[in-house]
């Protein structure tokens, strides 16, 4: 098996101060988090920006500031959301690539997401993909529902995506694909030959899931914006503290966690100089 990547993703566009006090909301609070996430054993950190006073954004001069601190905190991977809220429009959703992130996520189809309606049109996806590919930034296809795998398939028949994908099944989410692990299986065998892939199991799946990915050779990811409780009944007290769970499960499975830059060479990313 490879190296194991975790991602940690530290705040999302739901979660509230009163849900979790320790959320991180500004750039300042986000760039720590994302330090404290590195020093724990994080090769990623997955990022949705947050006004002051909490609401989520897709402002490109919010996300710069965040890619500006966390850069010059620590060197992991830098992956702004094109997701956003389920509110923003496409073209506020697209800002974050006009700042050339070495990687940024994209759904790849529509889905219930609690009550709401996650939005995304094929013409916004292939728009999304073509400004990754002229920026030369690596997508991570985020799985919802079966189906999106066939739209990712499809991108790449269209060129817009080069090979090797990297795909992050998000499940667990209500309204959509349950967070079992034979729908992670089926997911894992449903994509093509040489490609990579990370679970993000929602709430209390995050952990069952997370340790069935390490075992079939998969990544993972966690943190706030996934899960707020590091057990029943007890909130966690940071995300850097669910990367450290993951670590510890690790080490006592054998399986070696990577680093920023193993990480970039497993997903085929350019190591910077």
């Amino acid at each position: 098996m490879s190296k194991l990547i975790i991602t940690a993703a530290l705040t999302g566009a739901e979660v509230t101060r009163e849900q979790q006090p320790n959320l991180p909301i500004t750039p300042e609070e986000i760039a720590q988090a994302a330090l404290e996430a590195y020093e724990a054993g994080a090769a990623i950190v997955h990022v949705h920006a947050r006004l002051a006073d909490g609401t989520p954004t897709q402002d490109k001069e919010v996300y710069g500031e965040i890619k500006r601190l966390i850069e010059r905190a620590c060197p992991v991977i830098f992956q702004p959301s094109t997701g956003g809220a389920v509110w923003h429009t496409a073209q506020e959703r697209l800002q974050p690539l006009e700042l050339d992130p070495e990687m940024a996520t994209l759904t790849t189809g529509t889905c219930n997401f609690g009550r709401d309606i996650f939005a995304n049109p094929q013409e916004f996806v292939e728009e999304a993909a073509r400004l990754m590919q002229e920026r030369g930034i690596k997508p991570e296809f985020e799985i919802f529902e079966a189906g999106m795998i066939d739209n990712a398939l499809r991108l790449l028949k269209k060129g817009l995506v080069r090979e090797p994908l990297h795909f992050n099944f998000v499940l667990g989410v209500p309204g959509a694909m349950a967070g079992t692990v034979r729908n992670l299986a089926f997911l894992v065998d449903a994509i093509p030959p040489g490609s990579t892939w990370t679970v993000s199991g929602i709430g209390r799946h995050e952990t069952p899931l997370a340790l069935a990915a390490m075992a079939m050779g998969g990544h993972v990811r966690v943190g706030f914006e996934d899960n707020i409780y590091y057990k029943k009944g007890e909130l966690a007290v940071s995300s850097a503290q669910l990367v450290a769970r993951i670590v510890c499960i690790a080490q006592e499975l054998g399986r070696e966690v990577a680093s920023p830059d193993e990480a970039r060479e497993i997903l085929g990313i350019p190591v910077k100089t």
